[in-house]
């Protein structure tokens, strides 16, 4: 089963302090490399205001070795990371 169907809980803000779109799939647990297509979230909103409406979503599961892939990248991202910042800087 790598497609499944659930509802999810769609949250939109776009107001002067908070500008985002957040989704919560219901009674499913996201992995590494799972991918989540929303459907029936609104296009758009009108500035100022905070809604939340009911959707649905397809749940992609990742294969074994989708997960192992995304979990690779992750850590060379976080690695990526501990560069900046901790080198010498040039006399001017």
């Amino acid at each position: 089963m790598r497609r499944i169907e659930v509802p999810c809980t769609i949250e939109i803000e776009q107001t002067p302090e908070y500008l985002y779109a957040h989704t919560t799939p219901e009674g499913i647990d996201i992995g590494p490399g799972d991918r989540v297509l929303v459907h029936g979230a609104p296009s758009n909103i009108r500035f100022g205001d905070r809604i939340t409406v009911m959707g649905t979503a397809t749940v992609i599961r990742a294969t074994a070795f989708g997960r192992i892939w995304a979990h690779a990248v992750g850590l060379m991202s976080l690695f990526e990371l501990y560069d900046v910042g901790f080198e010498p800087k040039e006399s001017l």
